[in-house]
């Protein structure tokens, strides 16, 4: 074969408008994939990446990097590189801290990816398939148990576990019910009740299977955002007011959750009469024990991958739940502060802002993408929900596909405003 001939090879191959088409196809599968299998997930994600990085840019790449949005996740995670500098821990446990902060470099690449591409609602519908398919799956199971190829440890949560499960679907429930308001607007009644129906089925799953604390807590924030989005101030508290009365009638038959809900503050009893492992006592033990490790290190933290060290070095010899040891202290801020100090806890809070500014626009994408920042800092005083994996990619994935949209939504919205140059 001649050098043409394997130039015209290459150029087929590795056209620009085909990866960026193929990049658009693996972020649907990529979504897809994320409430069912992290198997999946880590693999499309490895393959978007290798698609991607042959269409970049390297002046759009320094750009986006330039932008808080874009370059706070980087800035991040190259602290976490540098805290393994100083970690008194070994190099598999420093890498072991560094993976979860790897896939913040996925960020600023979906952002360029997504600002140029026309397809990233392909990505937001991908994803409410997926959960609509595991929606139905889910009640299947907990009527009939022994489907094939599920989970069996808890009744109504297929794969994956219950926190998970319950994260996706509030996601979901927000797509819908802005789905809804826009169809109800338009005059497509029929829709905006269909579309309202599946979010309440959504909502009744949380309430009835997958009782999460923290889906629990962030449902009326989500209510508030909606209506401060959306509507007026009464709007806003009928929403709350729907909210309130939806979960009074689901109180006397929703066994799970008056047990969640019900025994907060017993657990928080038993932790301090008896010091017996209870949920939220693992967590109180967690967050006491972490404000000492911040102290003892409190500007650079001890260093990448120290966590589970610092918790077995304060366990010795004790019992009950303070002889556990933790590589997760269940709460994103202590996470970071435990390996990088205030300055990196410092750096997680500015990415947070520069995300949530980024969607303060009025369109679908911001709404989509505000919700998923919201959730990720609400739900991290509870968990390290962003170095979770599932919680952690759906971040990713939510900030870089609809921040993309916004800033592309936000490009075109200045262009048609710029007055016509005269000829």
């Amino acid at each position: 074969m001649s050098t043409s001939m394997y130039a015209t090879v290459a150029a087929k191959v590795f056209n620009r408008e085909r990866l960026v088409l193929i990049c658009d196809w693996l972020a649907v599968a990529l979504a897809a994939s994320l409430p069912w299998s992290t198997s999946a997930t880590g693999i499309l994600a490895g393959l978007w990446i290798l698609a991607v990085i042959p269409t970049l840019d390297v002046v759009v790449l320094r750009r986006e990097l330039s932008t808080f949005a874009g370059g706070m996740p980087v800035l991040l995670w190259a602290l976490g590189v540098a805290g393994m500098l100083w970690a008194d821990v070994s190099f598999k446990e420093r890498m072991g801290g560094l993976d979860s902060f790897n896939k913040l470099l996925v960020i600023p690449l979906m952002l360029i990816h997504f600002r140029r591409s026309e397809r990233g609602a392909w990505v937001m519908k991908g994803f409410l398939a997926s959960c609509c398919a595991l929606l139905v799956l889910s009640w299947a199971q907990l009527w009939y148990p022994d489907i094939p190829w599920t989970k069996k440890v808890t009744r109504g949560v297929p794969v994956k576990d219950y926190i998970s499960q319950s994260a996706v679907f509030t996601i979901c429930i927000a797509i819908l019910i802005d789905l809804a308001l826009s169809a109800w607007r338009n005059t497509h009644a029929v829709i905006a009740f269909a579309l309202t129906l599946l979010a309440f089925v959504f909502l009744a799953n949380i309430f009835f299977i997958a009782v999460s604390r923290t889906a629990l807590f962030f449902l009326p924030i989500l209510l508030l955002l909606f209506g401060l989005k959306r509507f007026d101030w009464r709007g806003t508290a009928g929403l709350l007011a729907a909210l309130i009365l939806l979960t009074a009638a689901a109180w006397p038959f929703a066994d799970f959750l008056r047990l969640r809900v019900g025994t907060i503050f017993q657990e928080i009893q038993i932790y301090r009469g008896e010091n017996v492992r209870t949920s939220i006592g693992e967590r109180l033990e967690f967050w006491k024990k972490s404000l000492g490790f911040i102290a003892e290190a409190p500007v650079i933290g001890h260093g990448t991958g120290t966590i589970r060290e610092q918790f077995r070095r304060v366990a010795t010899g004790e019992t009950g739940v303070t002889a556990l040891v933790a590589a997760n202290p269940h709460n994103q801020t202590l996470a970071v502060a435990i390996q990088l100090g205030l300055v990196g806890a410092a750096v997680l809070f500015a990415m947070w802002i520069a995300h949530f500014l980024l969607f303060r626009g009025q369109g679908f994408a911001a709404w989509i993408g505000l919700v998923v920042v919201v959730q990720n800092i609400v739900g991290s005083l509870f968990n390290s929900h962003l170095f979770d994996f599932t919680h952690g990619w759906g971040y990713v994935i939510g900030v870089g596909v609809a921040g993309g949209i916004a800033l592309r939504n936000a490009s075109q919205s200045a262009l048609a405003d710029q007055p016509a140059k005269p000829r």
